[in-house]
């Protein structure tokens, strides 16, 4: 096996650098290179997820971070896979995931941070973002006409959202996660970064396999016609909103098994550098656990007590 679990090897692999320009063909969509088998890909995955737990339950006990997951992707890239298997080995009672599809009315009437602003994880809690404020800055950059809908000062028309506005949202975006991490968020975002080969695949196997006919819809063809487009898109926002308080990790998606090995590995690397642990008690505390180890040792287990 290669020299892998070097804790940062996939970290610092597929970290996009803050303030670089971003070329996604020169970012791979299946690493051919990888360091390990399927086989040891799959039992390393386990390992990580056991880690998770315990960084979860860690976190939970310290009660002052907490951690936003970003997941963002092409249609078929594989969000839910790597959510139901990368986290599969945490406590569901410390886990919010939150999908964001088209804002609805009460929503288009705020900001649009608000409906993720009161989905945000709280302290000792994980949260994770199927498609996310990023939303904002990629499906409205590529049918700038929904940006009507929002109802904006000085936004009459679409000529009106030009290159001075989605940089304005990008300055937005940077200074949100900024006041999230500076109380204690932890954010990660990965960026599933699939092939229109692979892609295409996996729509035919949503429309061939009829437990997967729901997957698939007429409109998943309609944007997939604007590849280029939302290439550009993300591109764009990877390369204005990637920094040290906020990084993306571009992940190779057309293989799943290496994908959710990857995301898995960064994410218990990124958090074990919080250095967490279970908090110390006070001296009453202390002195509390003992007075009541001593009572319930000194109890009478007899079947009579049980019954009274």
């Amino acid at each position: 096996m290669a020299p892998l679990h070097t804790a940062s090897y996939y970290s610092d692999k597929f970290k996009v650098g803050s303030g670089k320009d971003v070329r996604l063909k020169d970012w791979l969509t299946d690493d051919n290179e990888k360091p390990v088998t399927k086989i040891e890909g799959e039992s390393l995955l386990k390992t990580d997820i056991l880690k998770l737990s315990d960084i979860q339950e860690k976190l939970y006990a310290s009660n002052r971070y907490s951690v936003l997951i970003v997941i963002q992707a092409m249609d078929a890239a594989g969000k839910d896979s790597v959510i139901k298997h990368v986290m599969s080995g945490l406590n569901p009672q410390g886990v919010n995931v939150t999908p964001f599809k088209t804002p609805t009315h009460q929503e288009l009437e705020h900001d649009y941070l608000w409906r993720h602003y009161i989905a945000l994880p709280a302290r000792g809690m994980v949260g994770i973002f199927n498609r996310s404020h990023y939303e904002n800055v990629l499906v409205t950059r590529v049918h700038p006409e929904y940006i009507l809908n929002e109802n904006l000062p000085g936004i009459n028309t679409v000529k009106d959202i030009d290159k001075s506005f989605w940089e304005k949202r990008f300055r937005q975006i940077n200074h949100f996660e900024r006041i999230l991490v500076d109380n204690g968020t932890v954010i990660l975002k990965f960026f599933l970064h699939v092939s229109k080969k692979e892609q295409k695949k996996r729509f035919l196997e949503r429309i061939n396999d009829p437990s997967k006919n729901w997957k698939f819809s007429a409109a998943d063809l309609k944007e997939r016609a604007l590849w280029k487009d939302y290439r550009k898109a993300y591109e764009d926002l990877l390369k204005n909103t990637s920094n040290p308080l906020a990084p993306w990790f571009v992940v190779p998606a057309d293989d799943k098994w290496f994908t959710r090995l990857v995301i898995a590995n960064i994410i218990v690397n990124e958090l074990s550098r919080l250095d967490l642990s279970y908090p110390d008690l006070s001296s009453q505390q202390k002195k509390d656990l003992e007075a009541a180890k001593k009572e319930l040792t000194g109890e009478d287990d007899s079947p009579v007590n049980e019954t009274e």
